[in-house]
């Protein structure tokens, strides 16, 4: 143990301390306000939906605490515990360089860390979700995508790795401004390779057929001068019965979805709001914005790792006698959320923030009282509460409370 030791117990102490604060006010919040609706809401929600609501929001608090306590004991055994250090050694003899070394050692900790989630992952599936009306998934499905993500992560990520970790060891001191320019040119290539290529693996993609419908959404789009690869419909339905909508991709790759489910339980004029809204985004250029975010973010973080790779105490503090590139990578990997914790109300303030430009935008475009009829439909269905605790939304929510969002709404 060294100093280095000291700072992560303390930062996971601390850690583990804020989150479960947060989810007591949360709970205690939302119980309080079990049994009544909010004013706002009165009308157009039943007190049935509110309840169900709210004690979804108590079982994901719940569920959220067993993924905590896993997650810290993982922590602990993959560092201190000696966890890493013991896959580190095994998977040294096979006398690999040390970038095929890292690539699996990665790649094992990563089909390790799978298959212990697996079980929490079936029980909000098949027990949480169930419970509540949402799945929609069969057990062979669930298989099937297993198999789809590991082929994808393999295909997609293995390159990956492989280029990171050999900038990382054969580039000068710089080599953390290379790897940037990496992940960067990775993180677009994907955000305009996802819908066209990805996408479809896991899900249907067809155009929208309901002609009066395609019609009200082209006339929006020409007056928000958007111009998009096409309107699709998404099966949605087939794993879960939220609905939702977005747009995503990038230059000529840009398309928009909507769940079948989202088309299901609203009307025309709801559904060109939500998508106004979604429009939104684009002309407010919050993409662009968060993708900015993200560059600074993560070349701040690859500096901070290039300065942890020369300190010993870096490796032996946490639980690696074998100082190497990709261990410290994989260390870094695991104890920076720790400290990214405190950064969350700073990142939703600036996600709300987009939210309500977002929906300042839509009540120009359409009428304000659809976007607010379909968000009241769409708390209903996909049980959101009405009545979270307004620090615990300051950390974890990028949207803002339900009765915020309405009067702001109602004021445009």
């Amino acid at each position: 143990m060294n100093w280095v030791s000291y700072i992560f117990l303390t930062a996971l102490g601390l850690s583990i301390i804020v989150q479960l604060w947060l989810d007591n006010r949360h709970t205690r919040h939302v119980r309080l306000h079990r049994d009544a609706v909010p004013e706002a809401f009165s009308e157009n929600i039943k007190l049935e939906a509110h309840q169900k609501a709210a004690d979804y929001t108590l079982a994901k608090v719940n569920s959220g605490f067993f993924d905590m306590l896993i997650s810290t004991i993982l922590l602990l055994f993959w560092t201190l515990g000696g966890g890493l250090e013991w896959l580190d050694t095994s998977l040294r003899t096979f006398e690999l360089s040390a970038v095929y070394t890292g690539i699996l050692v990665i790649l094992s900790l990563m089909l390790i860390s799978g298959i212990v989630d697996l079980p929490m992952s079936l029980y909000r599936t098949f027990v949480l979700e169930q419970r509540f009306g949402f799945n929609r998934m069969t057990l062979g499905l669930f298989i099937a995508d297993i198999f789809k993500n590991l082929i994808v992560s393999l295909l997609i990520g293995a390159p990956l790795i492989f280029v990171v970790l050999w900038l990382m060891e054969d580039a000068n001191q710089f080599w953390w401004i290379y790897v940037w320019a990496v992940w960067m040119g990775f993180s677009l290539l994907m955000m305009w390779a996802w819908p066209a290529f990805i996408a479809p693996i896991f899900n249907k993609f067809e155009p929208l057929e309901d002609a009066s419908l395609k019609q009200q959404i082209e006339d929006l789009l020409q007056r928000c001068g958007f111009k998009s690869n096409g309107v699709f419909v998404m099966d949605g339905s087939k794993r879960s019965s939220h609905g939702n909508a977005y747009f995503s991709g990038l230059g000529a790759n840009k398309r928009i979805v909507f769940f079948d489910t989202l088309l299901k339980s609203l009307k025309a004029d709801e559904v060109e709001a939500v998508l106004a809204h979604e429009l939104g985004h684009f002309k407010r250029k919050h993409i662009q914005k968060r993708i900015l975010s993200m560059a600074l973010l993560s070349l701040i973080s690859l500096a901070i790792l290039a300065w942890l790779l020369t300190l010993p105490e870096f490796f032996n503090g946490l639980g690696v006698s074998h100082p190497s590139t990709y261990m410290g990578l994989i260390l870094f990997m695991m104890v920076i959320p720790l400290f990214n914790l405190y950064l969350h109300p700073l990142m939703s303030y600036f996600s709300r923030k987009h939210e309500f430009e977002a929906d300042e935008y839509a009540a120009k475009q359409s009428d304000a009282k659809n976007l607010i009829s379909a968000l009241v439909k769409l708390y209903e269905e996909n049980a959101n509460t009405l009545t979270p605790d307004p620090l615990y939304s300051a950390f974890h929510d990028s949207h803002p409370p339900a009765p915020v969002r309405i009067a702001h709404l109602a004021k445009a």
